[in-house]
């Protein structure tokens, strides 16, 4: 859509909705109503439906749908392995490592990051934080920094790959990434980044990961019952999934036609799979492609980013991409951060994309409300009786944040 089909009068309109928009997504609230983030975009949507009076045809050509139905086959993928009781046993055993504060420590960010590349580590989060929690309550071990790096890690994790987080699989479709150029790439910083995360985190924790606890969990959902033949099919098809993004079919088709498989089970009813979906998530994707499609239709977003330019922050710089990326993801929250800059920021060259990606993850640990799965964790483990207060949680999240995305800067002054 261009600029074209809007009016002069129709253009402030567009900026102010957008602008109260991104307000109250900063916000996460609107004062005397119970709106969340997902409502205030909606809300944005349908204003930009109104005032341009726009059929429903011209406001659906604003949203991805490549990067919709992707989201939504992953969804479905995860769903089944979490009905089949992947996630409860991986947890289980890592939780059976206790003996070992550091080791454990290890082993949880470790596959917690793994599976977070590969899975929505949103699911991870939230099937992880309480069976771990337990176990540490149950050890009298302190909770907070294991929990704390639970959630640093599956951000980490998740930007190994297109598929770890809602935001990279938006990137990946509308940049048009390859999967293997985008791993070979990031591969290397989420590596450093990782390795640099458990350094810190044990060595600003490692008197208390070993200090005990009073606490006594709660009540705590008994674990899935584990399938194995469905476990199995479910990695399978998640193997195949991931060998076919290598290939030239269309990654949205790919997964489809994976949940589609899925969906047509004799195990899980189709009622229990969707209702793992986070439909939440696609419909502020959606809502976001709308409001941000209008506003770049404006011609505001261009002006701002040649001002910002001309005030010496120019977002064509990759280390200047990545610092003002993960500011915003903290401000805005990530998915909103990331589809502004997609409209205005340059994207077209593969290494802006990459750091866009990156630095909205890494930028997620800075404090708990930089991402979902942090706040996934802290509310999984207030359910527990443990309090993770946001001074902790930046004690550990700032620091990781700024090695991770000084190895970022790094890596991209000798990335080939």
């Amino acid at each position: 859509m261009s600029a074209a089909f809007l009016s002069t009068a129709e253009k402030p309109a567009v900026l102010a909705i957008f602008i109260l928009t991104y307000l109250g997504i900063s916000a996460g609230r609107v004062p005397g109503l119970k709106l969340d983030r997902t409502g205030i975009v909606l809300l944005g949507a349908i204003a930009v439906l109104v005032v341009e009076r726009l059929p429903g045809t011209e406001m659906a050509g604003f949203i991805s749908w490549p990067t919709i139905l992707l989201l939504f086959g992953f969804f479905v993928i995860s769903a089944q392995l979490r009905l089949s009781g992947f996630f409860d046993l991986v947890a289980g055993r890592i939780a059976g490592q206790l003996a070992h504060p550091a080791r454990f420590l290890l082993l949880l960010m470790a596959t917690t990051a793994g599976l977070s590349a590969f899975l929505n580590h949103d699911i991870v989060c939230f099937v992880f934080a309480p069976i771990v929690g337990a176990a540490l309550l149950q050890r009298q071990l302190d909770p907070v920094p294991f929990l704390v790096a639970l959630a640093i890690a599956s951000n980490i994790g998740a930007a190994a790959t297109l598929v770890g987080n809602p935001q990279d699989m938006m990137i990946g479709q509308i940049a048009g990434l390859g999967f293997g150029e985008y791993v070979l790439w990031c591969i290397w910083p989420v590596a450093f980044a990782l390795g640099a995360a458990y350094a810190v985190i044990w060595l600003l924790s490692r008197k208390s990961l070993a200090l005990t606890t009073k606490l006594r969990p709660r009540a705590v959902p008994p674990p899935r019952r584990f399938d194995r033949g469905h476990t199995i099919k479910g990695l399978v098809i998640l193997g195949i999934v991931i060998g076919l993004f290598f290939s030239p079919l269309p990654k949205e088709l790919v997964a489809l036609t994976a949940a589609a498989i899925h969906l047509a089970s004799r195990k899980f009813r189709t009622v229990d799979l969707l209702r793992l979906v986070d439909w939440p998530i696609l419909v502020l994707f959606m809502g976001l492609f709308v409001v941000t499609g209008a506003f770049q239709a404006t011609g505001y977003g261009q002006q701002a980013v040649q001002w910002l330019a001309h005030e010496g922050l120019n977002l064509s710089s990759p280390p200047v991409l990545a610092l003002f990326t993960a500011g915003l993801s903290n401000i805005v929250s990530n998915a909103a951060a990331v589809m502004l800059l997609l409209k205005t920021a340059n994207v077209a060259h593969p290494p802006a994309a990459y750091v866009l990606a990156l630095a909205n993850s890494f930028g997620g640990s800075l404090i708990i409300v930089g991402s979902v799965a942090n706040i996934i964790v802290v509310q999984q483990a207030r359910a527990l009786g443990i309090d993770i207060s946001f001074r902790a949680f930046a004690r550990l999240g700032i620091p990781v944040t700024i090695v991770s995305l000084g190895g970022l800067i790094c890596w991209l002054a000798v990335a080939p």
